[in-house]
């Protein structure tokens, strides 16, 4: 038997991509890749993979499934054996062992007391007495006992012994509770107390979901303001991101995932609805959980405070997404403001709007010293060269490198190739990476102490601190972003805020299909995960039908209907009531697989007029093809929407 966490562990590092594409030659088409299928062995692209959702389907002989299907499939291999050849694949040795032989996981006990420790902290921020002060705290900051609630907010009382006795009434002794970092033994003494002490507590989950840790939070003045569980057999810092196992779901629906510094900013957002969002448990991002965040989003936002510390763990933070292969963007916030505050004050629309106008990493560099007259002549030039190099050797993505290379000619007016075999250049023995050094130059980025790159402009130009600057100044009229509207960018949460611009809203002639079927959704969630298997939420054409039937397809079967709706925008809480307030609706009423056959067919129906439109340009040997290929499409779609007769019987 393989643990299901291994399992898990797998098929979220898997690529499954890559791994079909050993069998299948894929190409790109939008957010999928597309082939001929090794399963009929057709010679035209009706196979679809999904690297968002880890999944595949054949458009003509419906195999579907996940890379463990594939691969049973595909090489005629059992259950074991295919969870084993991914792992081999990914990196992760996967043992299986009998179900009788099986050894209890060591850190069991573990999870259990943190977990009961948890349960514990609640309680005592709703006792009437013990949580006063806690509950006069949160509420300061403006969160509810909804809030309390739902991230599992708690308080550990002054008296340092309580916790300790309640664990033991469990069966928890001392020994366990240090190795689980809930006690502490202080040098000199031979009373373990409890770590944790007059602080609001913050529960820590790892991505499974099982409680590894904690975060204090000081109410008053006490001193560090953040207490963090320490380093344990489940609680690994480097390796956790906090709010990881509930943004999970929505980093891979929104396709992005955004980075901000603390807690209580990561809470704030997902109250606002913007719920693909986690926080590292340090300043910056570590290398681990950048390859672990990038497991469920490769199109990062960092959205750090505008101090001069913010600025830096972001540029750190960024450095280690590149290394990941992630497209890293940066959110600037009005001076003064952290992401906690802006929202609280301006709500999620004005988040939404910081979010469309992000700059990317290498852009944001570029512009900032671009501002500050690093680019005016040769000395400066030659230095701001240096800074950004580490930031093109960092980014593995080889477009990406090739864009930055692009973007630093057009800033210095230096040949394109000449910038690449600098970049290409290794650093001197000795120093840390990252770092690059020419002759007469100073020292470039050191990932310990400084910012990616800068270690101070020149001092007749400015003589702040490092990326350090008084507000953020807007770039020039050239370099403007328009704001962001509906349907701009795919992936992004349309609240109803959008709804006020003036921008037309998309014809709908898509919206009776996908209406059916998200009443039938409603009334049996399995048909959500019918759907899906075939059609993703992101084919759906209609944002506030495609929102629904995400938030169905992801919500845990025993959320009922009033569950659902807190997950949506105003505007899609709207259509809900729509479809509830019907009346009964039978999912049987509802040819179910005649219409999934009309959504296959539209699919194709998208390829046939990309075809129209390669004919203008093909050669004739291209034409002959294109036109094969068309007939072939053509046929697929009569067979899944026959053509009815005025009587309403299909013709032929």
């Amino acid at each position: 038997m393989i643990p299901d966490e291994i399992v898990e562990r797998v098929r979220q590092s898997a690529d499954i991509v890559e791994i079909v594409s050993e069998f299948v030659p894929l190409k790109r088409s939008g957010a999928t890749w597309r082939g001929p299928c090794p399963f009929h062995r057709g010679k035209n692209a009706n196979f679809s993979v999904s690297p968002t959702h880890g999944s595949y389907h054949c458009f003509v002989c419906h195999e579907s499934g996940d890379v463990f299907t594939f691969v049973r499939k595909r090489l005629g291999m059992d259950w074991p054996s295919a969870v084993k050849f991914v792992g081999e694949k990914v990196g992760i040795e996967v043992i299986d062992t009998p179900r009788r032989q099986q050894a209890p996981d060591p850190n069991a006990p573990n999870y259990e007391a943190l977990s009961a420790a948890a349960e514990w902290f609640q309680r005592q921020l709703l006792d009437q007495d013990v949580g006063n002060a806690a509950r006069e705290y949160l509420t300061s900051r403006d969160l509810d006992p909804h809030a309390w609630q739902k991230f599992g907010l708690g308080f550990a009382p002054a008296d340092a012994q309580a916790l300790r006795r309640y664990l033991h009434s469990l069966g928890y002794d001392d020994a366990r509770l240090l190795e689980a970092g809930l006690l502490v033994l202080r040098e000199g003494e031979t009373e373990p107390r409890l770590r944790f002490r007059g602080r609001v507590m913050f529960p820590i989950l790892d991505e499974l979901g099982r409680t590894v840790g904690f975060g204090g939070r000081a109410m008053g003045d006490a001193q560090p303001k953040y207490l963090n569980s320490p380093e344990s057999p489940v609680f690994q810092k480097r390796r956790t991101l906090y709010g990881l196992h509930t943004a999970k779901q929505a980093m891979r629906r929104e396709s992005r995932a955004i980075v901000v510094e603390g807690y209580l900013d990561a809470i704030r957002l997902a109250l606002a609805g913007i719920e693909e969002v986690v926080a590292p448990l340090g300043t910056a991002l570590t290398e681990e959980q950048a390859q672990l965040l990038v497991r469920y989003a490769t199109n990062v936002f960092l959205l750090y405070d505008s101090d001069e510390a913010g600025q830096k763990a972001t540029f750190r933070s960024g450095m280690e997404l590149l290394r990941a292969k992630a497209s890293v963007q940066v959110v600037s916030l009005p001076d003064g403001e952290d992401p906690d505050t802006f929202v609280q004050s301006q709500g999620r629309q004005a988040m939404e709007l910081q979010l469309s106008n992000a700059i990317d990493l290498f852009d944001r560099q570029v512009q900032l010293l671009e501002r500050r007259g690093w680019f005016t002549d040769l000395r400066h030039r030659r230095t701001a060269i240096d800074k950004l190099l580490p930031t093109i050797r960092a980014a593995r993505e080889a477009l990406t490198r090739e864009m930055y290379l692009a973007r630093l000619s057009e800033a210095t007016h230096v040949d394109k190739a000449t910038l690449a075999a600098e970049a290409e250049a290794l650093p001197e023995p000795g120093m840390r990476r990252g770092t690059t050094r020419s002759p007469g130059t100073s020292t470039g980025y050191d990932m310990g102490n400084s910012p990616p790159g800068f270690d101070g402009p020149p001092p007749d130009q400015y003589d702040g601190g490092d990326y350090a600057e008084p507000a953020p100044l807007p770039p020039p009229a050239s370099e403007q972003r328009r704001p962001w509207t509906p349907g701009r960018k795919k992936g992004y949460k349309q609240g109803p805020e959008w709804q006020a611009t003036n921008v037309p809203p998309r014809p709908r002639r898509d919206e009776p299909l996908e209406r059916a079927l998200v009443r039938a959704m409603l009334v049996d969630r399995g048909i959500a995960e019918r759907v899906a298997e075939r059609h993703p939420p992101d084919a759906f054409r209609e944002p506030r039908y495609r929102e629904l039937f995400g938030t169905l397809l992801h919500a845990p079967l025993t959320d009922d209907l009033e569950q659902i709706a807190e997950r949506l925008s105003p505007d899609t809480m709207k259509v809900l009531r729509e479809l509830t307030d019907a009346g009964a609706y039978e999912a049987g009423a509802a040819d179910i697989g005649l219409t999934l056959g009309k959504l296959d067919a539209r699919q194709l129906e998208t390829r046939v007029d990309e075809i129209r439109g390669a004919m203008r340009t093909a050669t004739r040997e291209e034409q002959d093809a294109l036109m094969r290929e068309r007939l072939e499409l053509e046929a697929e779609i009569r067979r899944l929407v026959p053509i009815r007769s005025p009587r309403g019987r299909p013709k032929g």
